[in-house]
């Protein structure tokens, strides 16, 4: 049986994990926008003017496709790592794993979930940014195509960070001592052409600098990595945390006691 044959599980899932965050959008969704509105007035206003250009736009031009999938990212992985764990802590996976529903169908619910929030979030965030700069649109399928890929590459690390955890607290070492560095350091307020060699050969071992600049190409049309490259990292990442949460799900890590 095929995709569509479970099509109500996975609609059910999905639709759970969206009514969760709709339901606490105090929580969910307003904080990420107040938060980008500051980051708006610090380093796009107040610090961008004193900046000036990079890459030929405006600092504040420059750092808003960065800023939205900064939110996308975080908000992405939040959402799953937290609405999986809270699945795990009251017991509630073991009637999921029971049921006739195959794995595949519980990540992809879980991960549309988390790609859902993450979305929704980059939209409210773009909305803010329009009060102030005037955004400019290079291509709009790549501005798509990026923002689905990256929050499916972050949906899926949330999942498998909520596999292993084994507190609440275990939720937030990845963000806070993985996901924040490289966000910082992933391009979103710098162009890597502005660093040394060594430090430009280091920054493309991380990952979010092609998602990064993939999303930033959409916008205003220049990018410090290959266009073809960013896409091949973001698909080559999905296949393989996919293939992860999948093989953790089946063997029962963290969910079988």
């Amino acid at each position: 049986m095929g995709l569509f044959n479970y099509r109500i599980a996975l609609q059910s899932i999905w639709i759970k994990e969206c009514v969760r965050f709709l339901r606490i959008w105090v929580q969910t969704l307003v904080p990420p926008a107040i938060t980008m509105t500051l980051y708006f007035l610090i380093f796009g206003k107040l610090i961008g003017s004193r900046i000036g250009e990079m890459g030929g736009f405006s600092y504040m031009e420059f750092i808003v496709p960065g800023l939205i999938m900064m939110s996308v990212i975080t908000n992405s992985y939040a959402n799953v790592a937290s609405s999986f764990y809270s699945t795990k802590f009251q017991k509630s996976i073991e009637e999921l794993l029971v049921a006739p529903v195959p794995n595949y169908i519980i990540v992809l619910g879980y991960m549309g979930g988390g790609m859902t929030r993450g979305m929704l979030v980059g939209v409210i965030v773009t909305c803010i940014s329009l009060l102030f700069v005037d955004i400019q649109i290079h291509n709009m399928a790549i501005i798509v195509a990026t923002v689905i890929l990256t929050s499916a590459v972050f949906a899926l690390g949330g999942l498998i960070n909520a596999v292993y955890a084994n507190s609440f607290d275990d939720i937030s070492i990845i963000p806070t001592f993985v996901l924040t560095p490289l966000t910082y350091l992933g391009g979103v307020f710098y162009s890597i052409s502005m660093l040394p060699e060594v430090g430009q050969w280091v920054t493309q071992a991380n990952p979010i600098v092609y998602m990064v600049n993939a999303f930033r190409y959409g916008f205003l049309g220049v990018s410090d990595v290959h266009l073809g490259l960013s896409f091949a990292v973001l698909f080559g990442l999905i296949a393989v945390l996919f293939a992860t949460a999948l093989l953790l799900i089946k063997k029962g890590t963290g969910l079988r006691h």
